[in-house]
């Protein structure tokens, strides 16, 4: 029998699971740990709440959590409750799935000033992450600016601009859709150092925005190259550049809310009194490479509320190499040293789709089963072990069961046109469960 601990319980964790599944048969036994109570990761706290169709992945993964040779640990913080050490000398193997859930800093002056949020806690904090459930993000102000030009600042952009009306059939939490009806923002400016061509915005999340019925997006003109250069972009951009070319063509209706891209334009500093009121940017122009790169030409942007989507770091665990340029564990194609592997974002960076860590949790499982042919006996603990050290330390841990206990209270809770209210606190999850 072989016994393997998977670190994390989203996409990349899961898809692991299920590869290892295939790999080992019975003759393996696999833990998801995770260090909340409740699993799916990035799938539950990360994904917009306004699009299920994504969420609903997780029936996928539901299905891996039922199989006779996995068991969900929650609740259980690795570097903490137990050591990586720890776990080394349970398992036969370690998987790192932990994701990417720190905000990369902005490196500016300013950027610590209230009002700057960084866009995992903003997308943690409409999405009922307990870490962020009290940020209470200023919503006051007339004005947003949003740093990055990715799916992130999108989902953003569209979450503040959106109708009560418009968040029907998502499940955001109930603290952050009655804040977003009351805020006052009006202009949301989208802030890339580069040009259209440029944009990491998928087409489906960027047509979203011209279909918003209290707002209106605005792309100036000038800021495009000629319209044959389009022709030299892969499939999936020019469409995006298409939808941005027909935002600055259109005949734009009066609505009370404005989504304005702002491109060519640098972080400089973040201004305010005791709080942010603008950012300052520089333009700029590309160079050969490609690159933006400044023209000594500044100006200042009203933001009250500066939301940075510049990307994302994995957080270091002791006993784990780290890679500090790349913001992720230290590995040679999942592997990181005798034992330890990484897949997903723990393993390559923030980048990509939930669909591309399918094939990471193959490749290490195969990695893995290479190593430790199905059929050998590692004479590890395992899962037997890892409940004696977690019943030496008093840590209550929660299992699938558990968590389906809460969903079902989520269900059960839910508006009449929302999937379910999420439960956003530790301790309320744990007073559910009778912990």
């Amino acid at each position: 029998m072989r016994h393997f601990a998977i670190v994390g319980s989203g996409p990349a964790g899961f898809y692991t699971a299920e590869a290892l599944v295939k790999a080992y048969g019975d003759a393996a036994r696999i833990d998801i740990i995770d260090k909340l109570p409740v699993p799916y990761g990035l799938i539950r706290f990360g994904v917009a709440p306004d699009h299920q169709s994504i969420k609903a992945v997780s029936k996928r993964y539901e299905k891996v959590a039922d199989e006779a040779q996995v068991r969900f640990v929650g609740n259980v913080a690795v570097g903490d409750a137990v050591s990586v050490a720890d776990l080394r000398d349970l398992y036969d193997a370690v998987i790192f799935a932990t994701g990417a859930p720190h905000d990369r800093t902005l490196g500016i002056e300013g950027e610590h000033l209230p009002g700057v949020i960084g866009s995992a806690a903003f997308v943690g904090w409409y999405n009922g992450h307990p870490d962020f459930a009290d940020i209470d993000p200023p919503l006051d102000g007339a004005a947003a600016a949003i740093i990055g030009n990715g799916n992130v600042a999108l989902d953003c952009a569209r979450i503040l601009s959106k109708t009560r009306e418009e968040f029907a059939g998502s499940d955001i939490v109930a603290h952050a859709l009655d804040a977003l009806e009351a805020s006052n923002i009006r202009t949301i400016t989208i802030v890339g150092r580069r040009g259209p061509h440029q944009i990491a915005m998928t087409p489906k999340e960027l047509g979203e925005l011209g279909h918003l019925s209290a707002a209106e997006p605005y792309v100036d003109v000038p800021d495009f190259p000629d319209a044959s250069a389009d022709e030299a972009l892969d499939p999936g951009q020019r469409k995006s550049v298409t939808h941005l070319r027909d935002f600055a063509a259109r005949a734009h209706d009066p609505k009370p809310k404005s989504v304005r891209f702002d491109f060519f334009a640098r972080p400089v500093r973040i201004e305010g009194d005791g709080r942010a009121e603008r950012l300052v940017v520089e333009r700029t122009a590309l160079n050969e490479e490609g690159q933006g790169v400044g023209t000594g030409e500044h100006y200042a942007i009203p933001a009250s509320l500066v939301i940075s989507c510049i990307g994302y770091q994995t957080p270091r665990i002791e006993g784990v190499p780290y890679d500090d340029k790349g913001g992720r564990f230290a590995n040679k194609d999942g592997r990181i040293d005798d034992q330890l592997y990484c897949v997903g974002w723990a393993r390559r960076g923030p980048s990509g789709t939930i669909g591309t860590n399918r094939p990471d949790g193959y490749d290490v499982a195969e990695q893995v089963s290479a190593a430790m042919p199905p059929g050998t006996d590692g004479g590890k603990a395992g899962g037997t072990g890892l409940d004696q050290r977690l019943s030496a330390a008093a840590v209550r841990s929660t299992d699938f069961d558990d968590w389906r206990r809460i969903e079902q209270a989520e269900e059960a809770a839910a508006r009449p046109d929302a999937p379910r209210e999420k439960i956003v606190r530790h301790a309320d999850w744990l007073k559910l469960l009778g912990h």
